[in-house]
């Protein structure tokens, strides 16, 4: 069965750094376009970041632009998200998702066929 694992999240300061990872079981990561989604409370789910199966391409929503990297790992079949300079409006729970059948970034909710079961993110002094 394809399983994503998120880990990661916690408690940090603002102006601090957290790196999530997005662990593959059944599956091979590299082969799909993975995406890092968050949701606060009482907001929709928005995308974060991609990045793409076809060439590696990233792709990041405007607010987290310069922040945040996403990046792969083959080797060990999990992608990562590291965040940095984080700020109050980055709290929420954080998903990785992948779409088995698209290439490229970037991907929308309705693409997802696999979503982890998520990380909590709060940023707060």
């Amino acid at each position: 069965q394809s399983q994503l694992v998120d880990a990661g999240g916690g408690l940090v300061q603002p102006g601090g750094s957290l790196r999530l990872s997005c662990a593959g079981s059944g599956f091979t990561l590299a082969h799909n376009t993975i995406a890092w989604f968050r949701q606060a409370p009482g907001k929709e789910r928005e995308g974060v970041s991609c990045i793409s199966q076809n060439d590696g391409s990233t792709s990041y929503r405007e607010s987290v632009k310069g922040r945040f990297t996403v990046s792969r790992d083959n080797a060990k079949n999990t992608v990562y998200l590291q965040m940095n300079s984080l700020k109050p409006e980055d709290t929420g729970i954080y998903y990785c998702a992948a779409d088995v059948r698209g290439v490229t970034c970037p991907i929308g909710y309705y693409d997802v066929d696999i979503w982890g079961q998520g990380t909590q993110v709060t940023v707060s002094s």
